[in-house]
């Protein structure tokens, strides 16, 4: 009796009758009974205990000690004495017409939540890959609520016939909100047509011009914010190719040398040691050019310091004029870039809110994406991203 329901507690069964157990190299079958009990008839809701006979059914469950485990239910048919109806009896852990476990359904689900593959997870359960699919497809997303901060960016996905996926999220509350098939001006207006947009106090996004074209359009009443990694990054990008250049003039050992100081000559000079900024001012002392492009650089890294959007105001206007009088091609454009997104650049001095998240959730899309292999169906991307996203919403609802 002792051995009897220590099994069952292992097993994680209640109520169950363990009547053997049968192992081999490859699986685990435990043979189980109910006990026999009053069952209601599902045509005249009469109670009932005539059992009409029995069935043998084979059910899958979670693997266990490294093998797969199989439950073999002996399953009793009962009859109604008032309308004769033979039915089946319930069964607590086994869903309607399916031959596996709800643990096992659900354990599959919370194993979808990680960046695993399909193939990866089916070998785990020792499931077939299209069974695993199956069990996912019963999930369904809908479309979201629009927050106070929406922030919108793409990334490289190449499912259905688009190279970019559009990915829209809550920046304030760190939620995916959805994955969009496509990143276009006309897709993402009709998507955002019918949606309730008085939410939205704060639209973030990087330099594409179609972000730019939907928050004028669709969220005229927003604050328009471009992320600042994305307009620093114009400065480094300009300086970078400067630096470039400059090196290509040297000799073999000279260029090695300017290639592998690359990180002291972006980095912020006030950040260096000593010995550092003398390496420094000896490679801007070779070429007047690239000392014009690191000056430059380092007064943009003083614009970001400021706090307030009327002195960033300020200090953008003298660099861009700097910039502009510089002679320098690259940070001409730079300047010239700077001057049509001004608006959501000044924007980012006043609020805290940038696509940091939204870049973070990109690069975990990616390992998904490789996991698999890439991803041919859209809306099943769509879902496996949102899915593996989802433990975030459990979290503010837990909040709340």
């Amino acid at each position: 009796m002792l051995y009897s329901y220590n099994t069952e507690k292992l097993l994680g069964i209640k109520d169950v009758i363990i009547k053997n157990i049968e192992t081999n190299n490859k699986s685990n079958e435990i043979y189980i009974e109910i006990p026999v009990k009053e069952q209601k008839c599902p045509c005249c809701s009469m109670v009932t205990k005539r059992v009409h006979d029995y069935r043998t059914q084979k059910i899958r469950d979670i693997c266990g000690y490294g093998k797969q485990t199989i439950i073999v239910l002996r399953k009793r048919r009962y009859r109604c004495l008032n309308c004769g109806k033979c039915f089946y009896e319930k069964v607590s852990f086994l869903p309607k017409y399916q031959r596996m476990t709800r643990r096992l359904v659900e354990f599959v689900i919370d194993e979808l939540r990680n960046e695993s593959s399909f193939t990866s997870v089916a070998k785990r359960m020792s499931l077939s890959v299209s069974t695993v699919i199956r069990i996912f497809d019963i999930i369904e997303y809908g479309k979201p609520k629009l927050p106070k901060v929406l922030s919108i960016d793409e990334f490289k996905g190449s499912a259905g016939s688009e190279k970019y996926q559009c990915i829209i999220t809550d920046p304030e509350n760190r939620v995916v909100l959805d994955i969009l098939p496509k990143r276009y001006s006309y897709y993402l207006t009709s998507y955002f047509k019918d949606m309730d947009k008085k939410n939205v106090e704060f639209f973030v996004s990087d330099m594409w011009k179609w972000y730019a074209e939907i928050a004028d359009t669709c969220f005229k009443n927003s604050v328009q914010i471009v992320d600042k990694y994305h307009y620093i990054r114009q400065v480094i990008w300009a300086f970078e190719a400067i630096r470039k250049e400059v090196q290509k003039m040297f000799n073999k050992t000279h260029r090695k040398y300017f290639k592998r100081s690359k990180s002291l000559l972006v980095k912020r000079f006030d950040y260096l040691t000593d010995e550092q900024k003398q390496q420094v001012n000896v490679m801007l002392y070779v070429s007047p050019k690239l000392c014009s492009a690191h000056f430059l650089k380092e007064l943009f890294f003083k614009v970001l310091d400021t706090t307030d959007k009327d002195t960033a105001k300020k200090l953008m206007s003298e660099w861009i004029l700097a910039a502009q009088a510089s002679g320098i091609p690259n940070f001409k454009n730079c300047a010239n870039t700077f001057i049509n997104w001004s608006k959501g650049i000044l924007n980012s001095f006043d609020y805290p809110y940038t696509n940091g998240f939204t870049e973070g959730c990109n690069n975990k899309i990616k390992v998904l994406k490789r996991n698999a292999y890439g991803y041919r169906n859209f809306n099943r991307f769509r879902k496996r991203i949102l899915h593996m996203f989802s433990h975030q919403k459990d979290k503010i609802m837990a909040a709340v």
